[in-house]
């Protein structure tokens, strides 16, 4: 069988992240200078689809680290409602692979507008997006042909990983954020066939995580929907309590993400509450009786470690979609660079 672009490029993450660190580092420098000058008291992102799930990423790092409250604001109140906002104490942070779509683009330019210090975080340092903000961290992802974004999601959140460590001068974070090749190598090597078997023929499941485990968990619910045309909901591991596990019923699937942080035993908490109603649970990073455990790469630093889980992520659900009859890089009525207004 042909390996997909997909494949290919998940392939590709450990050396694209090398990449990254060595050839954006300087760019880096510069913005956290900035950051560290402009000394914001509120972060606003700007971003749609995967490139907001690697916002919601950053978010819960911003204000881990920093302390620093971080909130999405949509690009539709600059490009269809035209309504400046005041960001005079604010820094805004556009995240987008292309850097084409006109919302987003809009978005940066009312942002710098309106006092804010703007950053571009896009796989293209030439592009509308890169061009409309004061800096810009190049991916250097090289050409992603698969319509679903893997590589250049993964070096999104790295990016932003990296340029928070710099901000902060954080020496543990450098040091975790240094060691990710390394750890997405192995996060590539890890085996999550027993959720294949199980989601081969499923219509429907919950992913669930918290904190920066959380994005991720939106971030695979929507790999589900676009590469395997599996319906599948993201939710906080808190807030799936709070009404959307009423239909939690027998031999449900349920992904829990968990890795090593303050959350994981309330993770493993609502795992085990969910296993009690009947449903097939699967879990990262603990063990719960009932629910099978997945393996995942260990011992790396809370802020870091769901991000290689992405890895592990985008390596099975590739497989996932050949499995149900799917071309992962060809998903339905969907293209490589979504441009909306």
């Amino acid at each position: 069988m042909t390996q997909s672009h997909m494949a290919r490029e998940v392939a590709e993450i450990p050396q694209t992240a090398r990449r990254f660190l060595s050839q954006s580092a300087g760019a880096v420098a510069k913005a956290a200078a900035a950051m560290r000058a402009a000394d914001p008291d509120l972060i606003v992102t700007v971003a749609r689809g995967s490139s907001d799930h690697a916002a919601t990423y950053l978010k819960y790092a911003v204000e881990l680290q920093a302390g620093v409250p971080v909130a999405s604001v949509g690009p539709s109140i600059a490009s269809i409602y035209r309504r400046p906002l005041k960001m005079g104490r604010a820094a805004c942070i556009g995240i987008s692979q292309s850097g084409q779509s006109p919302d987003t683009v809009d978005m940066m330019r009312a942002a710098g507008a309106g006092g804010a210090l703007t950053l571009a975080i896009t796989n293209h340092a030439d592009s509308p997006l890169a061009q409309a903000s004061a800096h810009a961290l190049p991916l250097q992802a090289g050409v992603e042909q698969s319509v679903a974004a893997t590589k250049t999601f993964v070096t999104s959140v790295l990016a932003g990983l990296a340029l928070l460590a710099e901000w902060q001068e954080d020496e543990g974070l450098r040091h975790a954020v240094a060691g990710l090749p390394e750890a997405f190598d192995k996060a590539l090597a890890v085996d999550w066939s027993p959720l294949a078997a199980r989601l081969s023929r499923a219509q429907s499941l919950y992913v669930l995580g918290r904190g920066p485990a959380f994005a991720i968990a939106n971030e695979a619910a929507l790999k589900f929907k676009e590469t395997c045309g599996l319906h599948a909901e993201s939710f906080s591991a808190a807030e799936v309590l709070h009404g959307p596990s009423a239909i939690v019923q027998a031999q449900f699937p349920v992904l829990a993400l968990g890795v090593e942080d303050a959350a994981l035993p309330r993770l493993a908490e609502t795992a085990a509450r969910l296993v009690a109603q009947g449903a097939d649970v699967f879990l990262t990073g603990a063990e719960v009786a009932g629910a099978v455990t997945l393996p995942s790469v260990r011992d790396l630093h809370p802020l870091c470690a769901p991000l290689v889980l992405a890895v592990s992520f985008y390596g099975f659900i590739e497989g996932l979609a050949r499995r149900r009859g799917f071309d992962p890089d060809v998903p339905p009525h969907l293209r490589k660079v979504t441009q909306t207004v």
